[in-house]
């Protein structure tokens, strides 16, 4: 039987009819709130600052080689963010400011092939516009997506990727009771990683809130 929703799980909403549907979101009708965040399906209008994102050298600096994109990078990138909900039933979420309606980058579910020594995995991961960084923003929008994956898609546990430089994504997975499970190469660039992970065991041995006692909906640095 399905738990009910306690009070301070980030809240799964169905489409209202009101909700804007330009571009067709596709998250199987996901949306989850956040106290600062709306976690959504993909939209055409997002491709304009998920360009700009993209094409900013500082975000970008630990991704891959550190290479921008270009616009028809990121709108290939964008078409296959939608297509992995229909292919999978789990994906990347765009995350939009709920004060503002401010598009804020995105965060989610995906399975990390470039790096096939982790596989079977499904990782976790995030990417915002540099005006948002330093607000716990990233932190915030991963523990809603934690709690989806286990409870709502069953996941038995996730892993997290990043460059062994990129401090700041480090800190977010400590801040989601995440494990080094081990540091590698990725394969053909040769670049060091650090891989995180959490099972299920783990989440649910901390209720479902990460070891330093914060509530998932509580604002991270």
């Amino acid at each position: 039987m399905a738990e009910q929703p306690r009070a301070d799980q980030p809240q799964a909403e169905e489409p209202r009819a009101d909700q804007p549907r330009t571009g067709e979101p596709r998250t199987g009708g996901v949306e989850l709130r956040t106290e600062r965040l709306v976690l959504r399906g993909w939209r055409d209008e997002d491709l304009d600052p998920l360009a700009a994102m993209d094409a900013d050298p500082e975000v970008m600096r630990y991704i891959a080689d550190g290479s921008v994109r270009s616009r028809e990078q990121t709108a290939a990138t964008l078409e296959r963010m939608r297509q992995g909900w229909e292919e999978a039933g789990y994906g990347l979420f765009a995350l939009q400011l709920r004060e503002t309606g401010e598009f804020a980058g995105w965060t989610g579910l995906a399975v990390p092939r470039f790096l096939p020594e982790v596989l079977p995995a499904v990782e976790i991961g995030w990417r915002l516009p540099r005006a948002l960084w330093g607000r716990g923003l990233a932190t915030e929008a991963a523990r809603a997506v934690l709690e989806f994956g286990f409870a709502r898609v069953g996941l038995e546990g996730v892993v997290s990727i990043c460059r062994v430089e990129n401090r700041a994504s480090a800190r977010v997975m400590e801040k989601l009771g995440m494990r080094l499970d081990r540091e590698t190469e990725l394969p053909v660039l040769g670049l060091r990683v650090r891989v995180c992970a959490l099972s299920r065991a783990e989440y649910e041995a901390n209720g479902g809130v990460p070891a330093s006692g914060e509530p998932r909906s509580a604002r991270g640095a």
